[in-house]
């Protein structure tokens, strides 16, 4: 446990990394997440009316989550407690509870509670929150980059109010590195420092939404300028530079994780290129560097669907069952089953039909909007629906020759669209048979 410090003007920043330096203090220097703390947003009331309710921030690495709880920390009168997840348990959770009831009890004063990385509770352990939750002796804010519905417990999860919070865009980013780069208190405007803005959007692109990220790249290309420059004074930061620092990243926090991207990046793409040696190896790093195999588990479930999909419908069941097998054992006793899923994915059949059939669904979505239900697939419970039209001429599929029939089933504009095209591989290939067959077997049956 401890309280937030926020960093003031007079106070030595001497040795602090510059992510944190940078780190915003006030909802004006926050960059993103309009849908959220934007103008007129119910976040942003609730921070400047001092009207916080429990909530989760659920969102990626370096996207804000601890960030928008500083901003409540320096916004709010109540008294503002940090608690992490990973370095304390229900021991501690307890003895801030009491302080905050005394509080409430002597001081009438309230206690907002921050707690980083809330999905590192087990189910068990989040219960210790509910009832303080529930009778307001503290305000919680929990921070997590994992599904809350899988993650947090549901009573605790209809006691809060889930803010999701996106992967930065490159334009944020730029906005951060840029700012960092002039600003003379904090960043490095003191520096005699140039960043152009090809390097800013290199470090924004490397960066994949993640701003301590690119914060990071700006500290470490910031001192390869000043190696280059050799005392001559002005230090210029190029995109050469930027490529120069992200080697030396890799090199230095591959072993903490910071490739987290990279490496998970390498295990898509070896199981997409059916190779079981290079997704094991990559699997291997991701475990061993200390990555949560749920995360590992939700980008494989993903994969099963992307790139295996019907080709072989048993990928996904398999990869559902490692997750299972997480869940209930956990680490290390969970990595083989990891490594059974991705050696599975690697080997099977591949087919990517049912993610750019979805796609150009979504696109016709967003470009058609909410067309209407031809009526005769309507459900018509009332006679007023009936009268309408609702369900006529509807033909029942059980009743026709091979249960089969020719009746159209998308909006009047999409008629005849066809999103779903199987592959002919594996599994995938049967489906595409099936369905040629019956198309030919409904225009056999139309001439007749």
């Amino acid at each position: 446990m401890d309280l937030f410090d926020q960093a003031q003007g007079d106070k030595s920043l001497s040795g602090t990394p510059l992510a944190e330096r940078m780190r915003p203090r006030t909802l004006e220097e926050f960059q993103g997440q309009e849908e959220i703390v934007g103008p007129g947003q119910a976040l942003r009331l609730a921070i400047e009316e001092d009207n916080i309710s429990s909530m989760l921030f659920w969102g990626p690495p370096g996207s804000g989550k601890t960030t928008l709880a500083r901003i409540i920390a320096g916004a709010t009168q109540s008294e503002f407690v940090k608690f992490s997840a990973v370095t304390a348990g229900v021991p501690e959770l307890r003895k801030i509870i009491a302080e905050a009831r005394d509080r409430r009890k002597f001081n009438n004063a309230r206690t907002i509670l921050f707690v980083d990385e809330i999905h590192r509770f087990n189910k068990a352990q989040q219960d210790a929150f509910l009832p303080h939750v529930e009778d307001g002796t503290i305000t919680l804010i929990g921070a997590t980059t994992e599904n809350p519905s899988f993650e947090v417990i549901s009573p605790l999860l209809s006691r809060t109010r889930v803010y999701v919070l996106k992967q930065l865009e490159p334009e944020h980013l730029v906005k951060i590195v840029m700012r960092a780069a002039s600003d003379k208190e904090r960043g490095l405007g003191g520096e005699d420092l140039t960043v152009d803005q090809d390097a800013a959007e290199a470090m924004a692109n490397i960066a994949d939404g993640d701003a301590r990220i690119a914060l990071n790249l700006l500290e470490l290309s910031a001192f390869l300028a000043a190696e280059a420059a050799e005392g001559s004074g002005a230090r210029q930061i190029t995109a050469e530079t930027v490529a120069r620092a992200a080697q030396e990243k890799t090199i230095l926090y591959d072993k903490t994780g910071e490739e987290h991207y990279n490496l998970i990046s390498a295990l898509h793409k070896s199981l997409r290129d059916s190779d079981p040696d290079g997704s094991l190896y990559w699997l291997g790093r991701m475990l061993e560097s200390g990555e949560d195999p749920l995360y590992i588990v939700r980008r494989l479930i993903r994969f099963a669907s992307e790139d295996v999909g019907n080709a072989d419908p048993q990928a996904l069941g398999l990869t559902v069952a490692a997750m299972q097998a997480c869940h209930f054992v956990g680490m290390p006793e969970c990595e083989l089953a990891l490594a059974q899923a991705v050696t599975y994915l690697a080997a099977a059949p591949k087919s990517n039909s049912l993610y750019a059939g979805y796609g150009q669904v979504k696109a016709d979505v967003r470009q058609y909007g909410a067309l209407p239900v031809p009526l005769h697939i309507r459900n018509a419970p009332t006679r007023l629906m009936k009268e309408l039209g609702y369900g006529k001429d509807y033909k029942y599929a059980h009743n026709f020759e091979g249960h089969i029939v020719d009746q159209e089933h998308l909006p009047e504009k999409l008629k005849g669209r066809k999103y779903y095209h199987p592959s002919n591989h594996g599994f995938e290939a049967r489906i595409a048979e099936r369905l040629a067959k019956w198309r030919n077997d409904l225009a056999d049956r139309a001439e007749e």
